[in-house]
């Protein structure tokens, strides 16, 4: 995707942050309210326990230690993962009730997983934000952890905090102190004690300018929002260059931090002005044709408006009233286009945007609008009853409504209007385009206005030299900016031997760098079955080893897979496979063991296998040949050289296996 500015927005949902996930996501502040960032990305993922403990951090009873020279000091106060001198330090600014700080953390995962706590340190600062009610009791709570027992006690908590976010409560705080290893009474007189350093935090938070969440700070340098992982390695990449030169050169490691932050750190003075300088591209003009999809407003319109938007967003419904308001002030010089964009991490979205199309076909585009209405009504109530709830006062054939979402009716039209979001880079919700400019998020009437009225005084001079009203549209649209070509890498051969489904002699091939033990890896199997049962005999589809240095388990995990597909083949290979990814906490040599039984590999020939590592120099290979094309997280994957980089929606893996396939022809 093109290198567009960072969005500073947290008007806006953002699609989960894969792991190794390029791309980036825009939008600007939303007046009035100070909300939490996104992304991006989402269903919280937890932490595999042996990570949140890598590094340990140092206890708040344990040695003192101070950065306190920094900009933005840190301490033994603050709960730390990763090592004291680890040459970068990254500080969270976060918020346990904010969503879009639940949907970063797995792409901190990410970061523990491919950097390690000898090459980076995590220091969490609260910010819990005033229209989150039990943000700070919360941030208390988990102070109160630190307090009693350290950093260790700290993450657990933390975890368990953004796993049941929905439930945070005074009574859940307490059980998730002692299930984090605090005595109850021990919580209780800590509790006591925490109130000043969350206030201590806040301050610390509003002075350097992170005012929304999550806001991180790398080695002093700004990333705001629960951007994707190429973001985080991108920033985390150059500071540890700069940082090592500076160790090489004699500074001492645990004087790294301070010495970094110091040269980096702007304060919020110097970002504002450099934002001024660099304001969001609301200039450019996109092409996003209208299609098919609903409208509302004249073909006649000087202006169109195509909105990307999901049910299940908050902030979609949050912008309805402006866009009602829009709608109302310029009449008939406006027509609004709905187009689909269900986010991965808001599983009611698409079954509503099912109601919809379905209400489309029975009662035409008011049907539709009708629909549309009534469900931003209902959020968040979007389950079954209520989606059939609504059909019924909308006056629809109930039993097709229900029809249609059982069925996915109308996923071929929804995936198209997600492929059109890839396209131009629409990767949250609410994204709109007035007359192909980009605005993103949630934004007040203004920023509507300004857009609309230079758009109609140019439009008026088109019509004026003579185009008609009714083409105005697709004349601005000839000269527009058409979707950038995808990414591609030069994909290395298939080595001889390679796990492989589909034809062996298949003109497209999609070789997938992947981690037994990796969860991201675990959640892409629905769209590469979804691949294989609609392209399975266009497409070979090759296995290829990539374990994570911080995934124990996974390369001999990768060894036992190429024993089973050495002993029976292909069959045997995908079956342990599976077992792996069904069972990936459970992937110790007594549990590879046991899944090559169930699958009838010979034992004695499987144990001597993984004893004497026979599969190590192929599985080491395959990693290599990953890294050298710039592969470097999971799961990956090459269609015929185009590039996908993590647990990406099948509509991703449709648009360029489509593409190859035209290619191969």
């Amino acid at each position: 995707m093109a290198k567009e500015k960072e969005h500073k927005s947290h008007a806006q949902d953002v699609r989960p942050p894969p792991p190794d996930a390029g791309g980036m996501s825009t939008g600007v502040a939303l007046i009035g309210f100070i909300l939490c960032f996104l992304a991006g990305g989402a269903v919280m993922w937890g932490y595999d326990s042996h990570r949140m403990k890598a590094g340990g951090g140092i206890a708040a009873d344990g040695a003192a230690w101070s950065d306190a020279d920094s900009p933005i000091p840190v301490t033994a106060k603050d709960p730390m993962w990763g090592k004291r001198d680890a040459p970068v330090t990254i500080v969270e600014f976060s918020d346990f009730q904010c969503p879009f700080c639940s949907r970063v953390e797995p792409t901190m995962e990410q970061v523990r997983t491919t950097y390690g706590p000898d090459k980076v340190r995590i220091i969490w600062k609260n910010q819990p934000l005033p229209f989150h009610d039990k943000a700070k009791p919360a941030a208390e709570a988990a102070q109160a952890v630190f307090l009693a027992k350290g950093s260790d006690a700290f993450w657990k908590f933390h975890s368990t905090a953004f796993k049941n976010q929905k439930d945070l409560s005074p009574e859940s705080f307490e059980k998730w102190a002692v299930a984090a290893g605090v005595d109850a009474a021990q919580y209780k007189a800590a509790l006591k004690k925490a109130a000043p350093k969350v206030d201590e935090d806040q301050q610390l938070a509003n002075k350097v300018g992170a005012r929304g969440t999550p806001a991180f700070r790398i080695n002093g340098v700004e990333l705001s929002g629960a951007q994707p992982f190429d973001k985080f390695k991108d920033v985390i990449d150059k500071e540890l260059a700069k940082a090592q030169a500076k160790i090489a050169a004699g500074t001492p490691k645990d004087k790294i931090y301070v010495e970094m932050s110091k040269e980096n750190f702007k304060a919020p003075a110097a970002q504002k002005e450099e934002e001024e300088e660099e304001k969001e591209d609301t200039k450019t003009v996109w092409q996003v044709p209208v299609g098919n999809s609903p409208v509302m407003g004249p073909a006649t319109a000087q202006v169109t408006i195509i909105e990307f938007s999901d049910f299940q967003c908050p902030y979609c419904k949050r912008v309805e009233p402006t866009l009602s308001k829009v709608m109302e002030t310029y009449k008939d010089k406006v027509r609004l286009v709905w187009k689909h964009e269900p986010l991965p991490f808001h599983p009611r979205a698409e079954p509503a945007g099912q109601l919809t199309l379905e209400a489309r076909a029975q009662k035409g585009d008011k049907g539709f609008w009708d629909a549309h209405h009534k469900l931003f009504e209902s959020q968040p109530k979007l389950e079954d009853a209520d989606l059939e709830k609504i059909a019924e006062e909308l006056k629809l054939d109930v039993a097709k409504v229900k029809a249609a979402i059982k069925d996915h009716k109308y996923k071929k039209d929804i995936d198209a209007d997600m492929e059109l979001a890839d396209d131009v880079q629409a990767s949250g919700t609410p994204h709109f385009f007035i007359n192909g400019r980009r605005l993103v998020g949630a934004q007040p009437y203004e920023k509507f206005q300004k857009i609309i009225d230079e758009e109609i005084k140019k439009v008026d001079e088109m019509v004026k030299k003579g185009t008609p009203a009714k083409d105005v549209y697709a004349e601005l649209m000839k000269t527009a900016k058409g979707p950038p070509p995808p990414e591609k890498k030069q994909a290395p051969p298939v080595p001889a031997g390679a796990a492989f489904k589909g034809p062996a002699n298949a003109k497209v091939v999609i070789q997938e760098w992947s981690d037994f033990q990796c969860p991201f890896c675990g959640r892409v199997g629905p769209q590469v079955k979804e691949v294989m049962k609609n392209y399975g005999d266009k497409v070979k589809f090759v296995w290829r080893d990539k374990p994570l240095p911080m995934h124990p388990d996974a390369p001999l995990a990768a060894e036992a897979a190429r024993e089973a597909l050495k002993q029976k083949g292909p069959d045997a290979f995908w079956k342990m496979h599976d077992k792996m990814f069904e069972n990936q906490q459970k992937l110790k040599r007594e549990d590879l063991e046991g899944y090559a039984k169930e699958i009838g590999l010979d034992m004695d020939k499987f144990k001597a296998a993984l004893d004497s590592h026979v599969h190590k120099a192929a599985v080491d290979a395959d990693d290599k040949a990953g890294t050298d094309i710039g592969i470097s997280g999971t799961p990956a994957f090459l269609i015929n050289g185009y590039y996908i980089s993590g647990a990406q929606p099948y509509p991703k893996f449709r648009k360029l296996i489509e593409r190859a396939l035209a290619e191969a022809k």
